[in-house]
């Protein structure tokens, strides 16, 4: 029979995978970037395949590396889930978390004191960014766990909830009988702008992008103003809003995906509570906040 794979190549792999780099998983990993390589290096002679290729400094995954990269992360939770089993240690810690702007105002507060009531020596730390600037600063180790919505091509999460999307103006708004359409919506990396131009153009509506912000209350303060049409999470619509849809002239959106992301060392203990927590109680979150 083989032996076992070394869990602690794993976590050194998975880290590389994330970020891109060696030198920065050293860092995290606490080894020497020589004592990384060799690590790498003893797992592709284990496994007999090339894990990573390493274009300058540039690395990205091959195909084995890519498949092995889901089975390593999902070992490491089982080995957390098992540590926790056994552990007796009262939870207590840091997190780092990231989540979108569009949570921050009617869902964020619900959720954490919530957490906060059930884990009182656990302290979470939280910004707000878009979606994919949130992508992008865990890859670079800001974060420890991030909520995204899931459709910039190249992010994986573990799915929390689909939301609805629709098409919204402000109080006594006519911005929707405009030609061309004025919309407000997010840069051009937001799945959700993309999202929405794919609708529009499918259904030969000529519109014009009037406001762009990464910010939601951005989005929503220029729907609010009737200086355009927004697009917005069930979540974020407010009473004063009012929704659009066939029966107006416009398409149906895509529904968003709301995952949560770790990073390779986020396992068990504070982090598995706080994703626990967000999975049990976000759909009552949202209920609320609604």
């Amino acid at each position: 029979m083989a032996n076992p794979l070394d869990l602690d190549q794993l976590r050194t792999f998975a880290v590389i995978a994330d970020c891109g780099s060696f030198t920065e998983a050293a860092r995290r990993v606490f080894k020497t970037q020589s004592a990384v390589s060799m690590q790498i290096k003893r797992l592709e002679e284990r496994l007999g395949e090339n894990l990573l290729v390493r274009d300058g400094r540039s690395i990205s995954l091959t195909r084995a590396g890519d498949a092995l990269y889901h089975h390593a992360r999902r070992m490491l939770e089982i080995n957390a889930e098992v540590e926790d089993l056994f552990s007796s240690d009262v939870l207590s810690g840091t997190i780092r978390i990231g989540i979108p702007d569009d949570y921050a105002v009617k869902v964020l507060p619900i959720l954490l004191s919530s957490f906060q009531q059930t884990h009182p020596k656990i302290l979470v730390d939280v910004k707000c960014k878009s979606s994919e600037e949130l992508i992008l600063d865990l890859q670079q180790g800001d974060y420890d766990l991030i909520v995204f919505t899931q459709g910039t091509s190249h992010e994986t999460g573990e799915l929390l909830r689909t939301e609805p999307l629709s098409w919204v103006i402000g109080p006594g708004s006519d911005a929707h009988l405009q030609d061309p359409l004025p919309i407000a919506c997010g840069n051009k990396q937001c799945c959700w702008r993309t999202n929405a131009e794919m609708a529009l153009r499918d259904a030969s509506i000529n519109y014009r992008v009037a406001y762009t912000s990464s910010n939601a209350t951005a989005i929503t303060s220029a729907v609010m103003a009737g200086l355009a049409v927004g697009v917005l999470a069930e979540s974020s619509i407010t009473p004063e809003m009012r929704k659009l849809g066939l029966k107006d002239g416009l398409p149906p959106l895509k529904a968003a995906d709301i995952a949560i992301r770790r990073a390779a060392n986020a396992y068990g203990g504070i982090y598995s509570a706080l994703v626990a927590h967000i999975k049990s109680e976000l759909d009552q979150a949202m209920e609320d906040a609604a």
